[in-house]
Order: C-alpha cells, then structure tokens, then sequence
C-alpha cells in the first residue's frame, strides 16, 4: 500500500492561541468529510476525503494547562504571569501543565488514524518514539517513564530524572490535535514559575543542558521530520 500523504507546514513563531484555532479548523474540516461519508454509507475510510497535517512551530512564551491539570500547579497569579509577558491557557489536550516558548520544537500532528491504525497508545509511544530517535542522533538516551507520557533522560534512576519532552493530545473521530514540545535551547527557568506536568520532585532538562552547547534548532527540525516520515510510515508533501 502506498504511504500515506500528510501535509507539512512550518508556521514559524506563533503565538499559541493561533495555532490552536489553525489545528481546530483543520480538526473540525476533517470531521464534516467524515460525517459527510457516514451520510452517503461511506465505509472505507481510505476512501474520504480526510487530509493528514504535520505542524511544527515555536511559542511565544505561554503556560498552557490540560483538562486534567489542576490550577495549583501554576505557580503564579495573572499580575504575576502579566508582568513576566507570559500568556495562560486552558486546553482541550490531556495532561496537566506545561510551558511554550522559543527554541522549543512544538509538533502538532493533526491525523486521521483510521487511515493509519485506531490505537490511541500506539499513537502516543509512536510519537515518543519519534523524539527518542531524534535524541539518539546527538547521543542523548531518551527514555519512556512507566505511567507518565514524554520522553525523559535517567527515569529510573531517583532524583535524577528529567523531562527533555512533553506530550499531551486530543482525539475525536479518531482525528488527532495537539502534540508534543521538545525542548532543544529552551530557557528552563520558565519551569520554575510551574509544576511541570503536575509532577513534582522531578526536572525538566533541554537538549542543550544535555549536551552542554547550542544546538542547531533547523537541524533537529529536520531529524523530527525524518523520524516522523519513518515512524509513521507516511510521506511528507
């Protein structure tokens, strides 16, 4: 069977409230094709018209808290996030709360997985997968956490562990939205305004911490993109 197309765009640096109405208007025009095909008694999802997207980009700085976080992790009151320049939104994605900002790679796949596989799971560690190769081609050994979504450096190993990656997803007629932020050069001092992911006692690392230089933030673009093509067996156009 041939790869299945899926539309790449970079949308640059772009403020977070932007690219969420851009991945709900892709989300939702995907929908109507599907319910368009259940009208006509379309059973073949190959056959509808459903389009798949790739979308990478940079935040300006925001906070941005999942459906099933809780306000008690944001460590700041609205002046306080005002007077740092730090935007804060509620989401529809899983997980709890998170920060954007530049020099993070933020990757937003907006899938038809019935053209691909219907397995939410497989999904997310297939999207993990695709980071912990990335890491791999700088020599830093990404890992999954037993219970937790990301990618982490040493999960094993008590008070040692860090997450290099954040991943949360929304799912709805088997379209996905939302994604996951790698943190390449990302300043980590905005994790100190939060408790990442609602969970404490651990860290959140940066490529560029792991390696103890700048990385060239165009070239692991490039390897996402390599290893997303790879991983989920599709080509990009």
């Amino acid at each position: 069977m041939d790869k299945q197309p899926v539309i790449f765009r970079d949308l640059g640096i772009v403020d977070y409230k932007t690219a969420w109405d851009y991945q709900e208007t892709l989300l939702q025009e995907n929908v109507a094709f599907k319910t368009a095909a259940r009208k006509a008694a379309v059973t073949d999802p190959l056959s509808i018209a459903t389009q798949h997207y790739f979308l990478l980009c940079q935040h300006t700085p925001v906070y941005t808290l999942g459906k099933s976080g809780s306000m008690d992790h944001v460590l700041l009151n609205e002046d306080q996030l005002k007077d740092k320049g730090i935007e804060f939104f509620k989401t529809n994605r899983g997980g709890d709360i998170t920060f954007h900002g530049p020099q993070q790679i933020v990757g937003y796949p907006i899938l038809d997985l019935e053209k691909i596989y219907t397995d939410i799971g497989k999904y997310l560690r297939n999207l993990e997968e695709t980071v912990i190769m990335t890491l791999a081609e700088y020599e830093i050994h990404g890992e999954r956490s037993a219970g937790e979504t990301g990618v982490w450096i040493q999960p094993g190993i008590a008070g040692n562990e860090r997450k290099i990656c954040a991943i949360g997803v929304r799912c709805s007629r088997w379209i996905t939205m939302h994604g996951f932020a790698l943190n390449v050069n990302t300043d980590l001092d905005y994790f100190s305004n939060i408790i990442p992911c609602g969970i404490k006692d651990k860290k959140v690392t940066s490529m560029e911490k792991e390696m103890g230089y700048k990385i060239n933030y165009e070239e692991v673009k490039e390897k996402l993109k390599k290893n997303f093509e790879k991983i989920f067996d599709v080509v990009f156009i």
